[in-house]
C-alpha cells in the first residue's frame, strides 16, 4: 500500500490500494507524519520511548475459515492477534501496517475486504491505531493471506518481558480462560449460529479484545515482574515465561478462571479448555508477593491462580494441583509448525 505513483501495480491493485486508503484515512496519530502513499510510512515515536514491532500472519485454512468466520471477524481477528503482543509488554501502538495477499476471485469483488476492513478499522479506532501501509498481492492459491505489523512505543528500558519472574512471584491471569477454545468448537458446529455476532467481550473467540489499557497500567505502575499474551493455551504460554526466566510454576486448579462458555463442559472438557485453548488473548504476569494486585484493572478481573518457585532437578518444569494431588502440567496447547 506503501506504493510510489511511478509503481507497475495493475489497475487492479491500484484500485484496491486506493479503497485500503480512503477507508484507513480517517485514523490519525501524532505520531504518524505520513501513511499511505509513498514508498515508506514516517512515524516520530515520542520522546524517551522506544519501538517494539511485532507481526502476525492470518493464514486461511490455519487461522481462519471463510466460509464459518464472517468478513468482520475475520478484519477484527488479524489485528487483535498483534495489539494483544504490544498488551504483553505494555506499549503503547502506534501504526499498523497490513499485508493482503487476495484470490482473484475475492479480489474482483470489494464485499470481501469492506467486511474486512470494517472489523479491522473498528478495533483500529478503538485503540487509535491508524493504518500506516502494507502491501497488497494476488495469492498464490485459493486462500487469503494477511499479515499484520504493529509498531508501539514503551519507555526506555521498561518493556514488559517473558523474563523477569522471580521464585516468589505470584503467578496472575487477566480476564478469564477458555471461552475462545469453547467458542470455536460451537462455531464450528453452527456456524449459522454465529453469523450476525457482533465485536463484544460476548464472542471470546470471533472478537477477541486485547488487554491494552493493563498492559500498560501494569508496566506504569509497575506492578508486574514478567508478562507474556496467552494465544496458544495457558499451558504453553506458562512454559515460555517460565523458560524465557528460568524458573517453574506451580498452578492451583481451584483458581482458575473459567469463562462462563464453559460452564456446560464436562470436567475434563473444561479443565482442558482452560488449561489448553489458544487465543483467549487474555495476559498472564507475575508479581512480588509483596505487590497490592488490585482485584480488576481497567474494568478487566485479576486472578492469582498460582506462584513461581526455584526449579529442581528432577522435577517437572509445571505442576497443576487438584484436589490435593500434584500433577505435572504439560504444553498441550497451540503448536505451530507440528
Amino acid at each position: 500500500m506503501s506504493r510510489h505513483p511511478k509503481s507497475r501495480a495493475a489497475p487492479a491493485e491500484l484500485a484496491l490500494i486506493e479503497r485500503i486508503r480512503t477507508r484507513a484515512s480517517t485514523l490519525r496519530s501524532k505520531s504518524l507524519r505520513l501513511g499511505i502513499g509513498d514508498d515508506c510510512a514516517i512515524l516520530t515515536p515520542p520522546p524517551g520511548q522506544e519501538i517494539v514491532v511485532t507481526t502476525d500472519f492470518s493464514l486461511e485454512g490455519r487461522h481462519f475459515l471463510r466460509d464459518i468466520h464472517s468478513r468482520r471477524s475475520i478484519g477484527h481477528r488479524t489485528l487483535a492477534r498483534g495489539l494483544s503482543d504490544l498488551a504483553a509488554m505494555g506499549a503503547s501502538p502506534l501504526a499498523c501496517f497490513l499485508s493482503l495477499a487476495l484470490p482473484k476471485s475475492v479480489a474482483r469483488k470489494t464485499t470481501w475486504l469492506d467486511g474486512f476492513l470494517d472489523g479491522l478499522l473498528s478495533l483500529a479506532k478503538a485503540f487509535k491505531v491508524p493504518l500506516a501501509g502494507g502491501d497488497t498481492s494476488e495469492s498464490p492459491s485459493d486462500h487469503i493471506l494477511a499479515d499484520i505489523t504493529l509498531l508501539g512505543a514503551a519507555p526506555a528500558d521498561r518493556a514488559l518481558r517473558r523474563a523477569g519472574a522471580r521464585p516468589g512471584d505470584l503467578l496472575y491471569v487477566t480476564g478469564a480462560l477458555g471461552g475462545a477454545a469453547t467458542e470455536l468448537a460451537a462455531l464450528i458446529a453452527n456456524p449459522r449460529k454465529f453469523r450476525r455476532a457482533v465485536d463484544s467481550k460476548d464472542h471470546p473467540h470471533l472478537f477477541p479484545q486485547p488487554r491494552l489499557a493493563v498492559g500498560q497500567a501494569l508496566l506504569r505502575r509497575r506492578l508486574a515482574t514478567a508478562c507474556i499474551d496467552v494465544s496458544d493455551g495457558l499451558s504453553n504460554d506458562l512454559a515460555h515465561l517460565c523458560t524465557a526466566s528460568r524458573v517453574a510454576a506451580e498452578i492451583d486448579a481451584a483458581l482458575l478462571p473459567a469463562h462462563p462458555l464453559t460452564v456446560n463442559l464436562a470436567d475434563s472438557a473444561q479443565i482442558a479448555a482452560v488449561l489448553h485453548g489458544g487465543e483467549d488473548y487474555e495476559l498472564l504476569f507475575t508479581a512480588a508477593a509483596s505487590t497490592k494486585l488490585p482485584r480488576s484493572i481497567a474494568g478487566v478481573p485479576i486472578t492469582r491462580i498460582g506462584s513461581i518457585v526455584r526449579p529442581q532437578k528432577g522435577r517437572p518444569q509445571m505442576t497443576i494441583v487438584a484436589e490435593g494431588t500434584t500433577f505435572e502440567l504439560k504444553p498441550q496447547g497451540w503448536e505451530h509448525l507440528k
